[in-house]
């Protein structure tokens, strides 16, 4: 018997099997097991550039939704996009979905911990955060490019509002995470850092790295991204002002834009919970000459 050659089809459906928030399996290695090159998740060939380009419009139109409800799940999504006059069924939703990195929140009971991985106690609650560098948070966020997408992590003090470091990566592996930490370690060593359960903050790498410099660690519930509220408030700034504005082109010019908003943000937008002063005002000039080091990186 015969064997056809694995074409297009069956990239599509490995391309489907593949879960970015799946703890217990890293991205590279379910790529691996699927005998699928990393490449191929985000970049989609001639001959499906058709749907290519309607799933790309699709996840813009989620990214907006989960940005004004983010408390929608699967079927609610669904709803809200035939309303709009998409054609689409949950299967297709859940797993743009799952591509974006983006899960409803609520909170769920926690019935295992990831294997290799260690998650901690949410420790801000009730507690008075009132200086730089007493808590510091994170999160990982969708990038709508023109053709295809991107991801955008960034690290900020709690207290200031101040953009620490930040870095944008075409997959969600733990790597572009650890380097804006590692950017952010050379501005200054925060009391605590929290962030939520993603497999990127619960590998051994990233907690090692904030164990190693004696940071305490705290993560929120289990699809409680309120936890960390103020990172959320980022994203939303970041899209409303800059990203829904334009049309990346290429990751090239979304690093380009999203570097010269991100410095708008830190040294020229007033904050009226900051009593209309500037997130870097309020940390203080001690972060300014690292930032200008590896700003210059992105914007010359």
């Amino acid at each position: 018997m015969a064997f056809k050659k694995v074409g297009s089809r069956d990239l599509t459906w490995k391309r489907q099997q593949v879960n970015p928030r799946f703890d217990r399996i890293s991205l590279a290695r379910q790529c691996q097991l699927l005998d699928l090159p990393r490449s191929s998740l985000y970049y989609a060939s001639q001959e499906d550039s058709a749907e290519a380009a309607y799933s790309n419009h699709l996840m813009r139109l989620l990214d907006k939704l989960y940005m004004n409800y983010p408390f929608y799940g699967v079927v609610h999504m669904t709803v809200a996009l035939r309303q709009a006059g998409e054609l689409v069924n949950e299967k297709r939703v859940r797993r743009l979905l799952r591509l974006m990195g983006l899960e409803a929140i609520y909170p769920k009971p926690r019935t295992s911990v990831p294997d290799g991985s260690s998650v901690y106690p949410y420790l801000l609650r009730d507690l008075e955060i009132t200086v730089p560098n007493q808590v510091w948070c994170t999160d990982i966020t969708y990038i709508p490019l023109h053709s295809g997408w991107a991801y955008l992590v960034a690290v900020m003090d709690w207290h200031s509002r101040y953009v620490l470091a930040w870095e944008l990566s075409a997959t969600l592996d733990v790597e572009f995470c650890l380097e804006a930490l590692r950017r952010a370690l050379d501005v200054g060593v925060p009391g605590i850092f929290n962030s939520d359960q993603g497999s990127q903050f619960t590998s051994s790498a990233f907690t090692g790295a904030l164990k190693g410099v004696g940071v305490r660690i705290s993560m929120d519930g289990r699809g409680r991204a309120f936890d960390n509220i103020f990172i959320e408030r980022l994203w939303r700034s970041v899209k409303y002002e800059e990203v829904y504005l334009r049309d990346y082109q290429t990751p090239v010019e979304a690093r380009e834009y999203l570097a010269r908003y991100l410095a708008f943000y830190n040294h020229a937008r007033p904050h009226q919970s900051l009593d209309w002063r500037t997130p870097a005002s309020v940390y203080g000039a001690s972060a300014q000459a690292a930032e200008r080091r590896w700003l210059g990186e992105y914007v010359h």
